[in-house]
């Protein structure tokens, strides 16, 4: 277990409104706001709800990261406070996926794995970028470390979508598409749980 894992990193007073933490949000904010158009029109396309899952997760993030530049400059309480909001819209989304996922399985769906295979492929470019920018600051308060998670745990997403793209070509039914977006619900719901303990903890220790 890492040591963020046990106990609250020591707060950054500076990192926070640092200008290259605010580049690489805006830079993150555009990739993902770009990213979310493609892979929502793919997805569709496709007919594939691991697509349309991590699309998104892209807008989501892209709302994240604009929330993050908001409160960069503020107070660590303010920090704490966004992170809050931040863990209850990563959680909303891995409940509705969940609830997406289920529809499928009623409705039935036919996803193409070619399309697949190639989007997740750029998504998975796209969010390793971004985590690997993010990485320094994947320590800091729990503003921050809501923003290096989603860009983690998008860049283990994307490497499902491409193992369900794989699954789907191999045994031509939904089911590893369907699978897949399951496992997408449970990582924005496991990744909202870290960031909602540690943004409580900084809220309580003032």
């Amino acid at each position: 277990m890492g040591k963020s894992c046990c106990q609250p990193p020591e707060p950054d007073q500076t990192s926070h409104n640092d200008p290259g933490w605010r580049l690489i949000l805006w830079i993150a904010l555009i990739a993902n706001a770009a990213m979310f158009l493609v892979e929502i029109v793919a997805g569709l396309a496709a007919d594939s709800r691991a697509l349309q899952a991590d699309a998104l997760d892209f807008f989501g993030d892209a709302a994240n990261y604009a929330i993050s530049l908001g409160v960069a400059g503020m107070a660590l309480a303010w920090r704490a406070k966004a992170a809050l909001f931040k863990a209850a819209t990563m959680l909303t989304f891995g409940l509705w996926v969940i609830g997406y996922t289920v529809y499928g399985l009623a409705a039935g769906s036919n996803p193409e794995p070619q399309t697949m295979s190639l989007i997740g492929t750029l998504a998975l470019l796209v969010n390793l970028a971004v985590a690997l920018l993010l990485f320094r600051y994947r320590e800091g308060d729990a503003n921050m470390r809501s923003v290096w998670i989603c860009s983690r745990n998008d860049a283990i997403g994307n490497l499902t979508v491409l193992a369900a793209a794989r699954g789907v070509f191999g045994t031509r039914k939904a089911w590893p598409d369907l699978l897949v977006a399951s496992i997408m619900a449970g990582l924005a719901i496991w990744g909202s749980a870290e960031v909602f303990a540690q943004a409580r903890r900084e809220l309580a220790h003032g």
